[in-house]
Parts: C-alpha cells; sequence; structure tokens
C-alpha cells in the first residue's frame, strides 16, 4: 500500500448539520487500520475500528456510521449482514483480488464500491468522499425533485417512486439514477457515466456500470414498462414509458 495522503488543502467532507462524519473500518491488521484511521481523522472524521464480522455488526447497529470501509478478506462473509442492518450506508470494499469476477462478488453482496490493494491512503479518502456526498450524509441535497414520466426522485429525501410506488435504492444506484434523471432522452456513455458517478478515469471498468444498470432496471422496470434503455455501442438514456 502506498502511503500518499491527502491533499490538506480539500474541503473537509461533514454531515449536513455541520457534525462529524462517522466511518467504521473492519479490518483484522492493527497497522493497516490505524493508517487508515489516522488519515481520515486528518478529514476531521470520527474512525471506530473492528477486527472481524461479528464485531462490525455490533458497531454497525450501535454506532450508525456513515460509511464503512471493509476488508475483503474478512469482511466478505458479513457484508449481506451489514447491509441488511444498515441498507443506506455505503459500504467501501477493500480487495487483493483484481479479477472483474472478484471484484463482482463484492458488489453483487452490497458493496457500492472498491479499492484494489495495494492502494493509495488518498484514493481510499476520495473514494469515501464520494461515496458519502452520493448517499446524502456529508450535505443537504438541492431540494427540487425530478420527475421522468411517472418516475420521480426527491433530492432531500432520496425517496424515489415510480407510478406512487416507492423504490429503495443504494446510494450508488440513487446517484446512477439521478444522473440518468438529469438528462432524460439523452444517450450517456459508460465513460461519462463512470466519471460523474465514480469519479474514475475510464479504464476498462465499463463493467460496473452494466452490473448498476442491471440493479436499476431489476427495481424500476420490474414488471413495468421499461424505461432504462441500452443504446448498444453508445450508451443508457432513461425515458418516459411508452
Amino acid at each position: 500500500m502506498h502511503t500518499t495522503r491527502p491533499n490538506s488543502r480539500s474541503e473537509p467532507v461533514r454531515r449536513a448539520d455541520g457534525s462529524s462524519v462517522t466511518i467504521l473500518v473492519v479490518d483484522d491488521e492493527p497497522p493497516l487500520t490505524e493508517l487508515l484511521s489516522l488519515v481520515m481523522r486528518q478529514e476531521s472524521w470520527d474512525v471506530r475500528s473492528a477486527h472481524n464480522g461479528s464485531q462490525a455488526i455490533r458497531a454497525a447497529r450501535g454506532l450508525r456510521p456513515d460509511a464503512i470501509v471493509l476488508d475483503a478478506m474478512n469482511g466478505i462473509q458479513c457484508l449481506p449482514r451489514l447491509r441488511a442492518v444498515l441498507p443506506g450506508v455505503p459500504i467501501l470494499f477493500l480487495t487483493a483480488l483484481d479479477s472483474l469476477q472478484d471484484r463482482l462478488v463484492g458488489l453483487r453482496a452490497g458493496a457500492d464500491d472498491y479499492v484494489t490493494k495495494p492502494f493509495t491512503l488518498e484514493e481510499v479518502v476520495i473514494r469515501l468522499r464520494g461515496l458519502l456526498r452520493r448517499s446524502g450524509a456529508a450535505q443537504a441535497r438541492p431540494g427540487a425533485g425530478l420527475v421522468v414520466g411517472d418516475l420521480t426522485l426527491d433530492q432531500e429525501t432520496h425517496q424515489v417512486r415510480r407510478a406512487g410506488k416507492e423504490i429503495r435504492l443504494t446510494p450508488t444506484e440513487f446517484e446512477l439514477l439521478r444522473f440518468l434523471m438529469h438528462h432524460p432522452g439523452r444517450v450517456l456513455s459508460k465513460a461519462r457515466i463512470l466519471d460523474r458517478v465514480w469519479a474514475y478515469d475510464f479504464g476498462g471498468r465499463g463493467n460496473v456500470v452494466e452490473l448498476y444498470i442491471s440493479y436499476l432496471r431489476r427495481k424500476i422496470d420490474a414488471h413495468r414498462e421499461p424505461m432504462i434503455h441500452t443504446v448498444r455501442g453508445v450508451g443508457y438514456t432513461i425515458r418516459p414509458a411508452v
């Protein structure tokens, strides 16, 4: 792991009420936990740690953290339980396995994003900042809602409804849907979606976009006329159902 530190000039990320963000770090390696905790405290975040899955579940219930950093080696088994306890809290997955299949295992189990070891401390903090903003934990959202056909999205409450029926989304699913709904009828490329929703430079990670588009379709379009469409070789678009 590289120890590059985050740019100290970056604006601190705090809760909408001005209080400190709480991060739960789950890892059984004390040196790594201490290093991650140190750099996160430099962001003025309140950092707590757990060393195994059972500790993580107890801490999640008691702390109600704003985000969780979870080591894949020890946390993959407890990830679904963490997601059940804290359905709207973003989870950043740390993995030493760089194959597409290994990354997708974590995303399918409930993680919102991942960082592959070896990583820099700067990358972890940047990913957490993005997840916190997307989840709504870090700042108040603009009040205006978004409407496409019978689909509505409230940017303050993070409620999504189609034909009046509420649809529960993870933070990353919500941000992806919001980006699509900001541009109804326009075809958005994978590269642009990655840059806006995940803040990645495009480098072969388009499979992540495909995975989350499939998640949205199951929730938004299930048993209904489809709204989310693929334009082969170009990207994705959302438009009112016919």
